[in-house]
């Protein structure tokens, strides 16, 4: 094996695992995920040369799986708009992924898929950008600048993209619950 593939190996090794989670936040599907992360390791494989050490290689393969999911995410929207195919999506209830309720009460347990799908409607319904900077700060714990770095803007810019995500999310999910 050259060194490149040794390098290669650990990096799927050490990072693979977040790549998937980052994806599957981002498609709410397990085999999307699973795909977009191949894609991603094959986008590292490519330009692992190019890599210029601007920002942690960590920071570097984030981008590319949120550039990558983000990209997967506007061709569904392109099939879903032409109409060319049918609902393509491929989105898992991502209720299923919750475990299982204490309660073996139907209603709470029907009540707590219902709240899961709302607030993923919600989620699906901000901008990509809110979306992918809302997702890594609250989902994955990154700081401003670590997300600022990942989807290569300010601090200041991902400031207003999680707060007016959160604006957002918080409209929606109010008029839902005020409603019902």
């Amino acid at each position: 094996m050259t060194s490149k593939e040794v390098l290669f190996k650990s990096l799927v090794a050490e990072h693979q695992e977040m790549v998937i989670n980052t994806c599957y936040r981002f498609v709410f599907n397990r085999e999307d995920a699973e795909d977009l992360a191949q894609d991603v390791f094959v986008e590292v494989f490519r330009s692992l040369e190019q890599f210029r050490e601007e920002s942690k290689l960590s920071t570097w393969i984030y981008r590319i799986a949120v550039t990558k999911s983000l990209d997967h995410l506007r061709r569904i929207k392109r099939v879903k708009r032409f109409g060319t195919l049918k609902r393509m999506i491929g989105v898992e209830d991502p209720s299923a992924e919750l475990p299982a309720p204490f309660s073996e009460n139907p209603a709470e347990a029907l009540a707590e898929n219902e709240r899961a799908t709302i607030l993923q409607d919600a989620l699906n319904r901000l901008p990509d950008s809110q979306k992918a900077a809302f997702l890594l700060s609250k989902q994955d714990g990154f700081s401003n600048q670590e997300i600022a770095d990942i989807l290569k803007t300010s601090v200041s810019a991902v400031e207003s993209l999680i707060h007016r995500a959160k604006k957002s999310l918080h409209d929606r999910l109010y008029s839902y619950y005020q409603n019902h």
